[in-house]
């Protein structure tokens, strides 16, 4: 009995021994890599948020809501259709992110209508992603005035901000 402790005290600081070697190994590679991993993440919805240049694209309720009262703004819905026929900020156009580049080309007209407006891109959820991807494709395609509500229709829709129903 006293032989086989041996090998199970050995191992058990063993195991240890070599994760904090192998941590370390990977921290010193890491920190001489040209393309290293940053140890610390903006995980801030700012940074989530972004375009590809870093800036935020994140816009407020209240200036969302000031925007849609002087009539300087142009919701685009990134959720499903399904969704969006169920209820949607009042004059806001559906445009899918997963189908945007074959609705963009409907869209293409009222798009070209917003050289003095703000487009804001929302969708429903705190981790939505549809609304910042969606964003993302407008850049892409040449608006520079975009901006993303985030979790846009709940916090839309609990303000109590006019919303309409697709009939």
């Amino acid at each position: 009995m006293v032989a086989s402790a041996n090998p199970l005290k050995q191992s058990l600081w063993q195991i240890p021994s070599i994760i904090a070697l192998s941590c370390l190994i990977a921290l010193g590679v890491n920190y001489f890599r040209s393309d290293s991993i940053p140890l610390i993440g903006a995980w801030s919805v700012d940074a989530r948020f972004s375009d590809s240049a870093g800036d935020s694209m994140v816009i407020s309720l209240e200036q969302a809501r000031k925007l849609f009262e002087q009539k300087f703004v142009l919701f685009l819905d990134a959720r499903p259709k399904e969704q969006y026929d169920e209820g949607h900020i009042e004059g806001a156009l559906s445009l899918p992110q997963q189908e945007a580049e074959n609705y963009f080309v409907q869209l293409a007209s009222e798009l070209d209508n917003t050289v003095d407006k703000t487009i804001i891109t929302y969708c429903d959820g705190e981790t939505c992603e549809l609304s910042h991807e969606l964003a993302l494709f407008l850049k892409e395609m040449g608006f520079d005035n975009v901006r993303i509500l985030v979790n846009g229709w709940s916090v839309w829709n609990e303000a109590g901000l006019p919303k309409e129903i697709s009939e």
